[in-house]
């Protein structure tokens, strides 16, 4: 009976050394940033067609990072077009850089609980 107490002790032990998968993280090469998200043309004046950006504080500086989506064809965009933003937006993705603006290639995108 004690040794399989400390057995399981152990082997978990060796779990959490290892950092064993959490539900928490992304997926590799994945980031998780939470911020509010704006309308890219509405808000920001930085793109020609309405699209979506997801602000995130880094610090004393915000970081605009541009969505890589369908722009104002996803269901999410009605709440930021026109100048508005959603508040608390979580998108896990892929960062790159282009022509000097982050951009972030969501593979899932998770609005506040209302």
């Amino acid at each position: 009976m004690i040794r399989t107490m400390i057995g399981a002790a152990a082997a978990a032990a060796v779990v959490v050394l290892l950092g064993g998968p959490t539900a928490a993280q992304p997926p590799a090469g994945e980031v998780k940033l939470t911020g509010d998200l704006v309308c890219g043309r509405c808000s920001l004046k930085e793109t020609p067609k309405c699209s979506n950006a997801l602000q995130v504080k880094d610090g004393a500086k915000t970081v605009n990072y541009f969505l890589a989506d369908k722009g104002n064809g996803e269901p999410y965009h009605e709440g930021v077009c026109g100048g508005d933003k959603v508040a608390n937006v979580t998108v896990t993705g892929k960062v790159s850089e282009k022509d000097g603006k982050k951009w972030l290639t969501p593979s899932k995108v998770e609005l506040p609980k209302k």
